[in-house]
C-alpha cells in the first residue's frame, strides 16, 4: 500500500478534512501494525483477530480518504 502521505489535500485548520487526515494516517498506521504482527503471533485465534483488524482498517482508511477527495457518492 502506497503511503498515507501522499496525494493529500491541503486544507485550513478549521476544516473538518484536517481532523479527517490525521484520523486516517493513525488507523492506517494501526492497520499496519497489526498485518506486520499476524506473522509473529502463535495462536491462530489471536491471528485471524489481527487479520480481521487490519481488514476494518484498511476499509476505514479508505472511507476516510475517499471523504477527503470527495470521491464517493455518499460524501456528496
Amino acid at each position: 500500500m502506497a503511503s498515507e502521505k501522499v496525494n493529500q489535500p491541503k486544507v485550513a485548520g478549521s476544516d473538518p478534512r484536517h481532523r479527517s487526515i490525521m484520523l486516517r494516517q493513525m488507523l492506517h498506521e494501526a492497520g499496519k501494525y497489526a498485518r506486520n504482527d499476524i506473522e509473529t503471533i502463535q495462536d491462530s485465534r489471536a491471528r485471524v483477530l489481527f487479520e480481521v483488524t487490519a481488514e476494518v482498517l484498511g476499509g476505514l482508511t479508505k472511507a476516510f480518504r475517499d471523504y477527503e477527495e470527495n470521491n464517493e457518492p455518499a460524501w456528496k
